[in-house]
């Protein structure tokens, strides 16, 4: 789950960790009151969007008077905006965020995220702050360090935090500073179930003060349920209406744009399958994991799910029944399809526990179901069939 940037810097400061004041505007007519609490006569006005690209599609603005950052949050606030991020269709700006204008002597890139194969926190510095770190890795590797640090109540020690703030090349005062907030990047990191806490850039101002200019966090869905004070922090209207109908019903959707729907228990299944349809020379519509073990109703809202996507032109449902039942699986679809009028070529591929019955089920439904008995019958079929 992600957080937006104002989110973030609260979080950030009830950690101890330095960032620029700033206030949320939900409404233009808020920004006089708002503002008045902000010291300077410099601000920047930044777009709060779940994506990185900001800057270059014109959603962060300087400006140097009140009268300019009421014409520019007009201009920013309710437009769209396109990013490397966002895909071609944008992301509608809801809320700004604006905040004093800081005087920026250097600027770092600062990371800590959960590192899967090494089952350790890594630490990601570099120089190079307020760049694409991607650009960075590919151009100028040398630039970036990693440091990974293994899983310890007490935190890292004291040779960890150094090397982390190694290439920064700081001050005794600063390094002190930058010990601090590593700590706390740490410490929230573990208390909050984080999967990620990116810091760019990272900078030095010319008062030789450590500042979080930018902040970005993203959390372990898996751990939301323990974690209430975060979930009030998601915003439906950054996410997909389909990904967020999916997460209802406890399903693992991620929509994309191809033509075929698919259905599928177990995420490797599901990527063998979006693979073998590219194979066939058509592209999925969905990843979707119904788990090992849904239900019919579950099935149901799957299957609907699916057919709510125009770009959808046949469903392939490939069931490799272990924990859940091919004969489950087959009343959903049943029940699915009859809600809803199918109206698309379906194929289905049944295999393990109740099969048999499972295709009983869909035979005798009279619906216009294709049998697959494998999973390459299966992409063959289906491919032909939207043709």
């Amino acid at each position: 789950m992600n957080i937006h940037e104002h989110q973030a810097k609260e979080i950030l400061k009830n950690y101890g960790v330095p960032v620029s004041n700033g206030v949320v505007i939900f409404s233009l007519n808020e920004i006089k009151e708002k503002i008045s609490i902000l010291k300077g006569s410099q601000y920047v006005v930044k777009a709060q969007i779940h994506a990185g690209g900001r800057g270059k599609a014109g959603g962060v603005k300087l400006v140097k008077s009140i009268s300019e950052l009421e014409t520019v949050a007009k201009s920013i606030m309710g437009k769209t905006l396109i990013t490397h991020q966002t895909g071609p269709e944008g992301k509608k700006v809801k809320r700004l965020y604006i905040e004093e204008a800081s005087e920026i002597k250097k600027e770092f890139y600062l990371s800590c995220l959960v590192d899967r194969e090494s089952s350790k926190i890594a630490f990601i510095s570099s120089t190079e702050g307020g760049m694409d770190i991607e650009k960075v890795a590919a151009d100028s590797p040398e630039k970036i360090i990693t440091n990974k640090i293994d899983f310890k109540k007490e935190g890292p020690s004291e040779d960890e935090l150094n090397k982390v703030i190694k290439i920064f090349n700081l001050n005794n005062e600063q390094k002190s500073e930058g010990i601090k907030l590593i700590k706390s990047l740490y410490k929230i990191l573990i208390e909050k179930d984080a999967n990620l806490i990116e810091i760019n850039p990272l900078i030095l101002t010319k008062t030789n003060k450590i500042v979080c200019l930018d902040a970005k966090m993203n959390f372990d869905d898996n751990a939301i349920f323990r974690r209430p004070e975060i979930l009030k922090l998601r915003d439906l209207n950054e996410e997909d209406p389909a990904e967020t109908e999916a997460s209802k019903h406890d399903l693992s959707y991620i929509k994309l744009n191809g033509s075929i729907g698919c259905m599928v228990n177990g995420a490797g299944l599901a990527m063998a399958t979006m693979d073998i349809i590219k194979l066939y020379g058509k592209e999925p519509a969905n990843f979707l994991d119904v788990g090992g073990g849904a239900s019919k109703e579950k099935v149901t809202e799957a299957f609907k799910l699916i057919l709510a996507d125009k770009n959808v032109k046949g469903i392939l449902i490939n069931i490799f029944g272990g924990i859940m039942r091919c004969d489950i699986l087959a009343q959903g679809v049943v029940e699915a399809a009859k809600q809803v009028n199918l109206s698309v070529p379906l194929v289905v591929r049944l295999a393990g526990t109740n099969f048999k019955e499972g295709k009983e089920i869909l035979d005798r439904s009279n619906l216009k179901i294709l049998s697959a008995y494998d999973l390459n019958d299966a992409a063959k079929k289906i491919v032909e069939a939207i043709k």
